[in-house]
């Protein structure tokens, strides 16, 4: 009787047990079925929003980028409102009167495309000869395939829109995206420490708000820091490229420093092209062979100096991230918002980064998406900023 009733007794124990195991199996899947599904509406958001989403986006990088000087500004006595607005007023006029700049040259480039193509195709000529059987029996059956259509099937083309008209649609969104983006960063640099103020408010406790307060401004603090000194290191290659192309003898070095400024946002993939574009340019512009892959190799040496030497030394090593998480990211973003969202998917990518840094359950995705080994379990939460006080 005694082995009867413990049996029994194991089993209506363990039924429980198999019950409340099963509740919580089905709790995480409706968990990660949740997640899922909310990072699925997400991206159909951005995707479908982007005409809203992208100038707010970017609204917040060129005030977090911003947000340093203000800050100094205001130490030496000049008010929020004032030095933000002689900020994004210089940004706007630095902007304009570049792209004023260099509208000739650059229309020059484009109008001279087919030239440029030709002379290309001169100059790699003699690299041409192995692909050109492939090239003939490609054009071989491309015209055995259009001679076997059935007779009397008319082809459907879809009118595509004229040019002007891509222009100015394309003009008009460009500029309501200008107005936003830098009327909004005006706000938010105005702003002061007003959002700091409405966190410390949302919590009850003490403890809570130093904890948000601290998590917030490391966050801010951080990310602003690497966007205005990778700005001001993309400036300083760009110049360096320009001054270095104009002492080689290139057509249009201005142009190429800018390009290489702007592409420089996006690592490997703007480096890149940079280099392609240059050769291309530097191949019909030179007579011998040896002379032109001056440039493109001037442009290689100072971008690896640039990868390897510069960035790494003044961004420091904590905030870099590994080369997959990074075409992931360029690729993702790419596809999302075209041009701009490549351009800002590697600070997007870091201030992702740097907000798992501050949380212990987000941490080993932050440990993933680093260069470097780090310890996830490290504690951060003791680092006190030095000027959080002044950020409230």
């Amino acid at each position: 009787m005694t082995e009867a009733s413990n049996a029994e007794t194991a089993a209506t124990t363990q039924q429980p047990d198999a019950e409340l195991a099963k509740i919580r199996s089905d709790t995480r899947l409706m968990r990660r079925l949740l997640i899922c599904m909310f990072l699925l509406a997400m991206v159909y958001a951005l995707y479908f929003g982007r005409d809203f989403v992208m100038p707010v986006t970017l609204a917040f990088l060129l005030a977090l980028t911003l947000t340093p000087i203000v800050r100094f500004l205001r130490k030496h006595g000049i008010p929020e409102g004032i030095s933000a607005t002689l900020l994004v007023v210089l940004s706007v006029l630095a902007i304009a009167g570049t792209g004023y700049f260099l509208s000739g040259p650059v229309s020059d480039l484009v109008n001279d495309a087919p030239q440029i193509g030709r002379r290309i195709s001169e100059r790699l000529a003699e690299f041409r000869h192995p692909f050109e059987r492939v090239m003939q029996a490609s054009e071989q059956v491309e015209k055995v395939t259009e001679t076997a259509q059935e007779p009397g099937v008319q082809r459907v083309v879809l009118a595509q829109p004229g040019i002007i008209s891509q222009a100015a649609g394309n003009l008009l969104s460009g500029s309501t995206t200008a107005a936003i983006t830098f009327v909004l960063s005006l706000f938010l640099l105005a702003s002061g420490t007003m959002f700091y103020e409405k966190i410390v408010q949302s919590f009850a406790r003490m403890s809570e708000k130093k904890r948000a307060l601290r998590i917030v401004y490391d966050v801010e603090r951080e990310i602003s820091r690497y966007l205005l000194t990778v700005a001001i290191i993309n400036l300083g290659l760009g110049t360096v490229i320009g001054l270095g192309l104009w002492a080689l003898g290139m057509p249009n070095p201005a142009v190429w420093g800018v390009a290489a400024a702007a592409l420089n946002f996006l690592p490997y993939v703007g480096a890149f092209v940079t280099i392609v574009l240059v050769a291309c340019i530097s191949l019909i512009t030179f007579d011998t062979l040896s002379y032109a892959l001056l440039a493109p190799t001037f442009v290689i040496a100072c971008n690896i100096i640039e990868g390897q030497f510069v960035t790494p030394l003044v961004v420091g090593r904590r905030l870099e991230i590994n080369a997959v998480s990074i075409f992931i990211a360029v690729a993702f973003w790419s596809w999302l918002w075209g041009f701009v969202g490549a351009l800002i998917a590697v600070p997007l990518l870091v201030m992702f980064k740097v907000f798992c840094d501050h949380f212990d359950s987000w941490r080993h995705v932050g440990n993933f998406l680093s260069a470097e080994n780090q310890n996830p379990n490290e504690d951060i939460e003791d680092k006190q900023p030095s000027d959080s006080k002044a950020a409230v």
